[in-house]
């Protein structure tokens, strides 16, 4: 046993570090000109990773999406991953791989089966042989179900910390490149919040990248989905945005499964927000409910998911109605893909993908997004 691994978890664990540490090391020492491959939510998921019969009875609203992931798990993501690695393949300047979370699907039933769960995710990015560091942070999915925390801890976290090329002493985390800082937070850790205040105290770096799961700042229908949504949270929730805007942070979320750029404006300072997401239903995919434009953010988004929690419709609204004065660039779609993050000295951009195939979707100047 090490560090309460079996030896071939920990050998599974750390496994890579031979491919990825040279390509993050070097970059890691100079240059301000990189770029990254950012992914959105993935659910990696196999059907005999559950105990269906614990599935059935404690979640069966999550037997249909069980399926539905297994199947875009082993007819589409294997795709979108040879598309990773080809860009990768194509760029000395692509630097690694950012997820922002709900890497596995979670819900396996047993203790057991979550660690095969986890163990053969783990397996199946080393096996697309992306030949660069995959960075993930911790999403809610990656940590539900029996037996899931430990597995998180014990068979991922040390996994991401071998793409680093170091031990992790918690979920929230750094990776420095270039000029950039990138801040890995754990939004379901109550610690985090001071963890970052003292993390960003110190850092020096010029761009600062934010990492995590579920959106900060609400754009969709589910806007009751972001970090620190309750009123009892309100000045949780305003000290993580200042901290944000001080720093003119990039945030980049997920969880939503819908992609949403949004400016908050903050009495600090700005930061951009960027929701991604690339569970791919197909190989193929084209956006719907496309909106752009300050008129379009407020309470009608909920119009987009009219059949979500109709009990909660009107605090959703009233939250999209407070939200609004703040809010300084605004776009919308229920779509997926990945984007390919670009940093050259002042300037970061994004572009992003629609399923795969390379179809270039949109293209968004950071930079000027903050400036703006």
């Amino acid at each position: 046993m090490t560090n309460g691994l079996s030896r071939r978890e920990f050998l599974e664990g750390t496994a890579g570090m031979a491919v990825a540490l040279p390509a993050l090391s070097s970059q890691e020492r100079g240059d301000a000109t990189f770029r990254f491959v950012a992914l959105g939510d993935l659910h990696f998921d196999r059907w005999n990773h559950h105990d269906h019969e614990w599935l059935a009875r404690e979640k069966p609203n999550d037997v249909r999406q069980v399926q539905n992931y297994s199947r875009i798990t082993a007819e589409v993501l294997p795709a979108l991953f040879a598309e990773v690695r080809e860009q990768i393949t194509a760029d000395a300047s692509m630097a690694f791989v950012a997820h922002i979370g709900d890497f596995v699907e979670g819900l396996a039933g047993t203790p057991e089966l979550a660690r095969k769960h986890c163990r053969e995710a783990v397996e199946f990015v080393r096996e697309a042989r992306l030949g660069r560091p995959f960075v993930f942070v911790k999403g809610n999915h990656d940590i539900t179900g029996p037996g899931a925390v430990e597995a998180f801890n014990d068979i991922l976290l040390p996994f991401v910390g071998s793409q680093l090329g170091r031990t992790l002493s918690g979920s929230s985390f750094v990776q420095r490149h270039g000029n950039a800082l990138f801040v890995y937070y754990d939004a379901y850790d109550p610690g985090s919040l001071d963890w970052l205040e003292k993390t960003l105290a110190e850092r020096k770096e010029k761009h600062l990248f934010f990492v995590i799961h579920p959106p900060v700042v609400p754009y969709s229908a589910r806007s009751n989905w972001h970090l620190f949504a309750r009123p009892e949270q309100a000045a949780q929730r305003e000290r993580l945005l200042n901290l944000l805007g001080k720093h003119r942070a990039v945030v980049l979320c997920g969880h939503l499964h819908k992609y949403g750029t949004v400016v908050r404006h903050t009495p600090a300072g700005p930061f951009v927000q960027i929701a991604l997401l690339s569970v791919l239903p197909d190989r193929e995919v084209k956006p719907k409910d496309e909106v752009r434009g300050l008129s379009e953010y407020g309470p009608e988004l909920v119009r987009f998911e009219a059949g979500f929690s109709p009990d909660s419709r009107a605090q959703r609204q009233e939250l999209l109605i407070k939200e609004k004065p703040h809010i300084r660039y605004f776009e919308y779609a229920d779509t997926a893909g990945y984007g390919i993050v670009s940093v050259s000295g002042e300037d970061i951009g994004i572009t992003l993908y629609n399923g795969t195939g390379k179809r270039v979707w949109r293209t968004l100047d950071i930079t000027q997004l903050l400036r703006s």
